[in-house]
């Protein structure tokens, strides 16, 4: 009797859930062994030994990024990277739950191992360290890991289902100043205040944000203002974020705060010094055509999208610098756990869930269903 035969997309979803098992362990490990940025050793290496075990063409501490993988599957002409992110958070770990991001892009990849080269396809995980503010994205495009891809793709977790995270583009920096110490009871008029120039620059940037738009944000700590009530603080230091809906409007209303703290320095006489905190990230434009061929995937599996309003201010993701250089998508994957949201502690716990683990394998098998249908589709692709 001649077997049936089982179209791609079975093929690929019975590949993927053989391999439950390794994924959600492998999620769960991750989950329960958080690293901060470039600090990600044992999550990278879990993931290189994962794909090396299965044929890959794998290197581990690429791209001068010790956490960093890249891992090659296939042979055909139409190129897709699969992104995993790995990094956690200080404190409250993986409360925006990489440890789901990277468990899906290891199980999509691998189900579509054994059949890249019958769809065209040449299939490649990039593991991609610090997206939690140090850019590693960003470093490994400079440096080439992006180039020759037809698409770039990545899931991640959120409390409810979207189609696109509204990423924004965002510019970090910390702020110093510098004055001079003197007795503030005795002698005070000898003294720089650099505590009073960072509460000048702050009080600029409250009344700079009646000007500005419903997509900008400004953000900030002080990390140090003066350590005795009777000395002159000397050194004041902050770190801040600016946040806006595209890269261009970013650069102008950065401009616009790093002259609130030009404020500061020249009303007390400090000296001022900016230093970038990471690289600035662009706002996430998705590709269309690839978003409604993923959203079809997604729902094929019984994943369901709300209608959300516009207008929507959302996080800021390193996938965004890469979605301005080749198609890429970063669809969101509910957890079903609102009011707990990315970053709360509450989340984390989430992220180890039964639906983290669902969304884990559904995560797996709509971006390999989507791989396959872009390049089966693609004009440039014989097969």
């Amino acid at each position: 009797m001649t077997p049936p035969v089982v179209s791609p997309k079975a093929a690929i979803e019975q590949r993927i859930r053989q391999h439950a098992g390794k994924l959600l362990k492998l999620s769960h490990r991750i989950h329960a062994n958080p690293e901060l940025g470039f600090e990600e050793h044992r999550a990278s290496q879990w993931i290189a030994d994962e794909l090396n075990g299965a044929g890959f063409e794998v290197k581990h501490g690429c791209y001068d990024l010790p956490t960093a993988v890249h891992a090659t599957i296939g042979s055909g002409p139409i190129h897709v990277g699969i992104c995993a992110e790995y990094d956690a958070l200080p404190e409250i770990g993986h409360a925006c739950g990489h440890n789901i991001i990277a468990a899906a892009a290891v199980g999509a990849v691998l189900g579509l191992a054994d059949l890249a080269d019958d769809l065209g396809l040449t299939v490649t995980l990039l593991g991609t360290p610090a997206e939690e503010g140090g850019g590693g994205k960003i470093l490994m495009l400079e440096r080439g890991a992006f180039d020759g891809l037809h698409a770039a793709m990545m899931v991640h977790p959120a409390a409810i289902e979207m189609t696109a995270m509204p990423g924004t583009a965002i510019s970090q920096f910390e702020v110093t100043y510098k004055g001079k110490p003197a007795h503030a009871g005795a002698y005070p008029e000898l003294g720089v205040n650099a505590a009073d120039a960072m509460l000048i620059a702050q009080v600029a940037i409250g009344q700079l944000r009646q000007q500005t738009r419903g997509t900008d944000r400004i953000q900030g700590i002080v990390t140090n203002a003066g350590s005795a009530a009777n000395v002159i603080p000397d050194t004041a230091a902050g770190r801040w974020i600016v946040r806006s809906d595209t890269v261009e409007a970013l650069a102008t209303l950065t401009a616009r705060v790093k002259r609130c703290f030009e404020a500061g320095a020249i009303a007390t006489g400090c000296a001022l010094t900016f230093t970038p905190d990471g690289p600035d990230y662009a706002d996430l434009r998705p590709d269309t055509a690839l978003l409604a061929q993923y959203r079809a995937n997604a729902e094929a599996l019984g994943r369901t999208f709300p209608d959300l309003p516009d207008g929507t201010v959302g996080a800021a993701t390193d996938m965004g610098n890469i979605s301005h250089a080749v198609p890429t998508i970063h669809p969101m994957l509910g957890l079903g756990c609102h009011p707990a949201v990315n970053h709360q502690p509450e989340f984390a716990d989430a992220c180890i869930s039964p639906t983290a683990d669902k969304a884990v394998l559904d995560g797996a098998i709509a971006m390999a269903w989507t791989a396959a249908d872009f390049a089966t589709q693609h004009p440039t692709n014989p097969h």
